[in-house]
């Protein structure tokens, strides 16, 4: 595998030139008649199969005040089972078939994987239609649950990050739903026992076929795979719920987001700024996805004038993410001692001002053009990676094509466009100060 894919790379064209295909693998794609999409892709793995369900929802779809956190909780909710695979049935059946499988909830999306042999894809195929044509859970599991939501909670709440993040999202979002984190509002966790019959309709809510999208990936007939899916999956029905996502007014910055930390750890220090959503309709997500690596990624100036040279920081990182509304793109530092946080913090600055005045290295902005690119294909080599890097990009940019055409954007990013990207948005009145310091208070003797 890793063979063909540098024969592939030492044949991309250079830019200027039409760019290659970025995703090398044909997809077929699919949508039945009651909206639910099916994408798969034929990949040499003898034996083996990825399958990824995508639904379209996250926290940010909680508008309903009193209910953050709910499409994380519901994650934990679909491995409960249904009359037919009850708990402890299905999970036993799932692993005596020889499949692993997990999930992982994000601000906009919630993706269900599954990894095994393709031998047992019919079976498999049954079984996840089911989940989700027909989850059942009585009120004792539900509540069990939601208990370990909030142990989950509190065992994130002894890491900083998590703290870090509420406190960053407090300062820069007022109305939208990314004001909360993804486990959601400490007091809304604490009423999840309370809120069984709203858990079913969040199930109705969400988990409806146009709202999905199946990825299959590996080894497998395609159209005994097809024959099954509209077999298990035809007869669901549903449609997704239109909610209104608040739109958040202007940030008036700059604003700070302070933190202080009792536990014995370094200080951090950042600058995030409210950027543009992620969409297939603008340049702005491959824009923001070069800029943060050309802004502090291992090749910048200021890593390695921060990291190696001055050893002022433990670690430098950019922090971006495609979002489908408005979000925050960063650099985020780990300090090594509070007392250089204000020459950290001058240095991100102007590394900022350089580029908004046009100062733009086109070597290294090409470098990390290709790095990019060619970094992407060179994670293809199970089935699993590649299932999991279309899920992402369909269920935040809503396309079954998106890898490909974010990929293609990105290969033509420009220096004008960092430049114009960060005289818009990396401004004053669009940032957010992250302040973390550290009180250790020592016991007395």
């Amino acid at each position: 595998m890793r063979t063909m894919l540098l024969s592939m790379l030492l044949a991309m064209p250079a830019l200027g030139a039409e760019p290659p295909r970025a995703f090398p693998w044909p997809i077929t794609t699919t949508t039945l008649k009651n909206g639910l999409t099916v994408m798969r892709v034929p990949f040499s793995s003898p034996g083996l199969v990825a399958y990824y369900t995508v639904v379209r929802v996250g926290s940010r779809n909680e508008v309903e005040a009193g209910h953050t956190g709910f499409a994380h909780f519901f994650e934990h909710m679909m491995f409960r089972g249904t009359k037919r695979f009850p708990e402890g049935a299905r999970s036993s059946l799932i692993g005596k078939l020889g499949f692993t499988e997990n999930a992982f909830t994000s601000d906009d999306v919630t993706v269900y994987t599954i990894n095994g042999p393709s031998s047992q894809l019919d079976t498999l195929v049954d079984v996840e239609a089911d989940r989700f044509r027909n989850l059942e859970y009585a009120e004792e599991p539900f509540k069990t649950e939601a208990a370990a939501v909030l142990g989950e909670y509190n065992k994130n709440a002894a890491n900083p990050a998590l703290r870090i993040e509420e406190e960053v999202l407090a300062a820069a979002f007022a109305k939208h739903t990314y004001r909360h984190t993804t486990l959601g509002f400490l007091d809304d966790i604490r009423a999840m026992p309370t809120r069984y019959e709203y858990s079913k309709q969040f199930f109705k809510r969400w988990y409806t076929p146009d709202n999905c999208v199946v990825i299959v990936v590996g080894d497998f007939d395609d159209a005994k795979l097809m024959k099954a899916i509209e077999a298990q999956y035809g007869p669901w029905q549903g449609k997704a719920a239109k909610v209104t996502i608040p739109v958040e007014p202007a940030l008036k910055g700059p604003v700070d987001a302070k933190v202080k930390w009792t536990s014995p750890t370094l200080p951090r220090t950042a600058l995030y700024f409210r950027t543009p959503a992620s969409a297939l309709t603008s340049k702005d997500g491959a824009v923001m996805t070069v800029l943060a690596q050309y802004l502090a990624g291992a090749t910048s100036p200021l890593f390695k004038s921060l990291v190696l040279e001055k050893q002022l920081v433990e670690r430098l990182s950019p922090s971006f993410v495609d979002h489908r509304d408005p979000n925050l793109f960063g650099l985020e530092v780990r300090l090594k001692d509070e007392k250089h946080r204000a020459e950290v913090n001058t240095a991100m600055k102007q590394a900022i001002d350089e580029v908004a005045k046009g100062a733009v290295d086109e070597k290294r902005l090409s470098d990390i053009r290709d790095h990019l690119r060619f970094g992407l294909l060179m994670q293809f080599e199970s089935p699993s990676e590649v299932a999991e890097s279309l899920a992402w990009n369909v269920g935040i940019l809503g396309s079954p094509d998106a890898l490909e055409r974010q990929q293609q954007q990105l290969a033509s990013v420009t220096g004008k466009e960092l430049i114009a990207f960060v005289k818009t948005n990396l401004t004053e009145k669009n940032r957010v100060t992250l302040e973390f310091t550290v009180d250790v208070k020592k016991e007395a003797p």
